[in-house]
């Protein structure tokens, strides 16, 4: 059950990147940026993995997808919410094919689909954040009009408040703008989200650019992973009494990703 990911982290899955992550040839068409060390970006996921563990997380670590590069990246696979998890379809066009890898996975798991997107729609799973009674959405190059009307539908039977909010093509995600620290409290891009979609929740604001972004993984109970490269949201939520854990996650931002994208949190709570 999935509320709140300002809660405690209870349950997760993973995926190691074993191969797949490091052996593609086409960088652009998987939206790469530079091919990770496969020994490097192993190591990092292990203490990611251990780090979540450590903090009683179970963690449950499942085979890439083969010629899925981006399989490493599970969180924009499915959305799971109170009732069970929405079945998304992802906006590029590589991906394709990893929501039903991860649909697997979740009922092998005891996890009941109460929905999905389907096409033209397109949603990913970082740019839904959910926050209590409220769902924030991206609209983003990845997550159109038409993915967020039907996953707006699927929400508002939840009980959720929808807030959309709109993205500049040049962030690929809703979660490198704004993710929740705890039940009321959220970090944000000051300059991309505005202050009004957030008035009800205590905001950490900063500015966005370079290493800096919101990309940030909540354990719950004021602990956070977050990328050691993003030193001026460590120092800030250093600042405000939270327990920052950095890791080294480089290999990852090669992929365009963050310590948010390698997790898809299945169950959260006390």
């Amino acid at each position: 059950m999935l509320r709140n990911e300002g809660e405690r982290l209870k349950r997760v899955i993973v995926c190691t990147p074993k191969r797949e992550y490091a052996c593609t040839t086409n960088l652009e068409k998987h939206n790469i940026g530079k091919l990770g060390n496969p020994k490097v970006a192993i190591q990092q996921h292990d203490k990611l993995k251990s780090k979540l563990r450590e903090f009683s997380a179970e963690v449950i670590d499942i085979p890439e997808l083969d010629e899925h590069p981006n399989s490493v990246f599970t969180r924009d696979t499915a959305l799971c919410t109170p009732q069970g998890y929405i079945r998304l379809r992802l906006g590029l066009e590589t991906r394709q094919g990893e929501d039903e890898w991860m649909a697997a996975v979740l009922e092998s798991l005891g996890e009941p689909c109460v929905g999905e997107i389907k096409a033209p729609g397109t949603v990913e799973g970082g740019d839904i954040v959910l926050a209590g009674t409220v769902a924030f959405i991206g609209k983003s190059i990845r997550t159109n009009e038409e993915g967020i009307r039907q996953l707006s539908a699927l929400l508002k039977k939840m009980g959720y408040e929808i807030r959309i909010i709109e993205l500049p093509d040049t962030i690929l995600h809703l979660d490198k703008a704004l993710m929740v620290l705890g039940p009321k409290q959220v970090l944000y891009c000051m300059e991309i989200v505005p202050k009004e979609k957030i008035n009800d929740f205590e905001g950490i604001g900063i500015s966005c650019g370079g290493d800096t972004t919101a990309n940030i993984i909540c354990l719950g109970d004021k602990e956070l992973i977050v990328n050691r490269s993003n030193a001026i949201v460590i120092d800030r939520l250093e600042a405000e009494r939270y327990m920052v854990h950095n890791l080294d996650l480089g290999e990852f931002a090669k992929g365009m990703g963050g310590p948010n994208c390698l997790i898809m949190p299945v169950e959260r709570g006390a």
